[in-house]
């Protein structure tokens, strides 16, 4: 089994930054697309940034130039640094990634249960 688990949520004003971790556990043989995602209330679930296991990244318009997704491989760990946060940023931030389980042959995709960022004066 795998578990995803975010932290660094909370609450900013305008202009301000988090930095946003997540850490993969379990019985993980190897770990490819890493990925962060956002749910705004009322709004579905859009990626924000990707990177790859080689560290080739993505990022959604709304958040390129402002946030920067990078990995530990070490650690099993993804983080995504968020500066210049507006408003338009808050929502719940997920982690997810492809992960290949030890023993078993492929990849399989896991969410983590989410972290809440709020922006706001």
């Amino acid at each position: 089994q795998v578990q995803l688990v975010e932290s660094g949520g909370g609450l900013v004003q305008p202009g301000g930054s988090l930095r946003l971790s997540c850490a993969a556990s379990g019985r993980i043989f190897s770990i490819n697309n890493m990925a962060w995602y956002r749910q705004a209330p009322g709004k579905q679930r859009d990626l924000v940034a990707s990177i790859t296991s080689g560290g080739f990244t993505n990022y959604a318009d709304s958040v390129k130039g402002r946030f920067t997704i990078s990995r530990d491989n070490a650690k099993k760990t993804v983080y995504l640094q968020m500066n210049s946060l507006k408003p338009e940023d808050t929502a719940v931030y997920y982690c997810n990634a492809d992960i290949s389980v030890m023993v078993a042959r492929g990849l399989s995709n896991y969410w983590g249960q989410g972290t809440q960022v709020s922006v706001s004066s």
